[in-house]
């Protein structure tokens, strides 16, 4: 039984959602997605509600995921999704060049991460309490397939470190320090 399968699927004004064989193409006030819908799953439009319907027992387990996928794409068309990235670290710096960011990371040389098409990005110094919070990278894109990506990828630049947490990190994740050998 999939709950999430079940769910009906509001679509807001200014979407439109066109339901063909093997795909779904919904467009919005910031853009225009696609969604593959996988066999044994179809959609409904009806009265301005989508839902997702399987064909047998056997597409349980993709049923809630092909309706994920389509909720998530027209949540995106029409609001759109934001990860907040910190830049923790004396030293680390983050600054948009353009369609790319150039980060500072306490290696020997400096690092171009290039944007792909449909995700912007903003760098914000940001006053915090603990001084070594200093840089704050929005990233937005209307894909959130795509925006998870590439926030993966920036947090892969240099990964947290576990005892004084410098590094890319995400902004809404907690990170639990070690104590290192004189804490206890």
């Amino acid at each position: 039984m999939s709950r999430v399968g079940k769910k009906i699927i509001e679509i807001p004004k200014g979407v439109t959602v066109n339901v063909t064989d093997g795909t779904v193409e919904v467009q919005g006030p910031k853009g225009k997605l696609t969604t593959p819908v996988p066999a044994g799953v179809s959609f409904k439009l009806e009265d301005g509600k989508l839902t997702a319907e399987r064909a047998s027992e056997d597409h349980t387990a993709i049923h809630g995921t092909a309706r994920a996928l389509v909720a998530n794409a027209i949540k995106g068309v029409s609001e759109g999704f934001s990860q907040n990235m910190d830049v923790v670290g004396v030293g680390y710096k983050a600054e948009l060049k353009g369609k790319a960011i150039h980060f500072a990371l306490g290696y020997s040389h400096p690092i171009e991460f290039v944007l792909p098409d449909g995700v912007t990005a903003k760098v914000e110094k940001v006053q915090k309490q603990i001084t070594q919070y200093q840089t704050t990278i929005t990233i937005s894109a209307i894909d959130k397939h795509l925006l998870g990506q590439v926030a993966a990828n920036m947090n892969k630049l240099r990964k947290p470190d576990a005892y004084k947490g410098k590094g890319v990190r995400y902004a809404d994740r907690p990170m639990k320090l070690k104590p290192g050998k004189t804490g206890k």
